[in-house]
């Protein structure tokens, strides 16, 4: 029995992708970035690193809202996490979102997801 690859909709994607390998991770269709409870970058896809122009080895370790993401660096993302953090709650938001950094605006479908209990927290990154 084969196990289908999760989408972006799954439901309790957050717990899956703690459990990826990273050629998981690569196989997805949608951008992962994974991050600590520091927002250091931990883990990052295939799709995500093309799609963004920037290498695993440029993001992983780095601050994801001051050094990778800056443009996620506001109340519609950065603050929702920490909204959870603070309350030790589940986030799982989807919101359209229009990223900007390094790149022409381009409309996006973004994933937030904290699991309370989870390693990592998500942002996931639908491209149209």
């Amino acid at each position: 029995m084969t196990i289908a690859t999760p989408s972006f909709d799954t439901p309790g994607l957050a717990d899956l992708l703690d459990a990826s390998s990273q050629e998981q991770l690569d196989a997805l269709e949608f951008g992962v970035i994974g991050f600590d409870a520091d927002t250091v970058v931990q883990r990052y896809n295939a799709v995500e690193s093309q799609a963004a122009g920037l290498s695993p080895q440029r993001v992983i370790g780095e601050p994801l809202f001051t050094n990778v993401a800056p443009c996620l660096n506001n109340f519609m993302v950065a603050q929702r996490f920490e909204d959870a953090a603070e309350q030790n709650s589940e986030l799982d938001d989807t919101i359209d979102y229009v990223l900007t950094l390094r790149m022409r605006p381009i409309k996006v479908k973004l994933r937030l997801l904290a699991s309370a209990g989870g390693a990592n927290r998500y942002v996931l990154v639908q491209r149209r």
